[in-house]
């Protein structure tokens, strides 16, 4: 690449601008420390967790955890959706946990229309508060005169 200013690089007539036909929502599922970013944009309905198709997604315990926000909301909802979430940090649960936070709030972001919009987040949140509303709780901080956040080491008496 040439050598000059950002100015000089732009005025070129051989660098393109790629323009984007299709939209892409970013969504953001917490629970913990496991943070799962959705990517959503139009497509034919595949949802993929780590570069992992939902129906093979470990632990097999949770895959249903994880579809709770399709089997609510209808899968009518995600066939014109395309779905590729990251998820990292924290354990298995708390993975699962907030895939299925980015999902709901992904298909939330997509819908245009206001009232539809509201009473999807109201079906939602009858179902599980937790699909759309992040966790505050987070793990206290260990404490000197003990081994935890509240236990202290055993007093003597004698």
């Amino acid at each position: 690449m040439a050598k000059g200013n950002r100015r000089d690089l732009l005025e070129r007539n051989d660098i393109e601008v790629r323009e984007r036909k299709e939209y892409t929502i970013h969504t953001l599922g917490k629970k913990k420390n496991s943070v799962a970013v959705a990517f959503v944009k139009a497509g034919k309905g595949d949802i993929l967790v780590n570069n992992v198709p939902l129906a093979l997604v470990r632990p097999e315990i949770l895959r249903t955890k994880v579809s709770e926000p399709i089997m609510i909301l209808g899968e009518g909802l995600f066939k014109g959706l395309d779905m590729n979430i990251k998820v990292a940090g924290g354990g298995h649960v708390s993975q699962i946990y907030a895939v299925r936070q980015a999902i709901s709030r992904g298909v939330l972001a997509s819908v245009k229309d206001e009232a539809a919009r509201s009473e999807l987040r109201a079906k939602l949140v009858s179902y599980d508060r937790q699909l759309v509303v992040s966790d505050p709780r987070r793990c206290e901080a260990k404490k000197f005169g003990g081994r935890g956040a509240r236990a202290r080491r055993q007093k003597s008496y004698r």
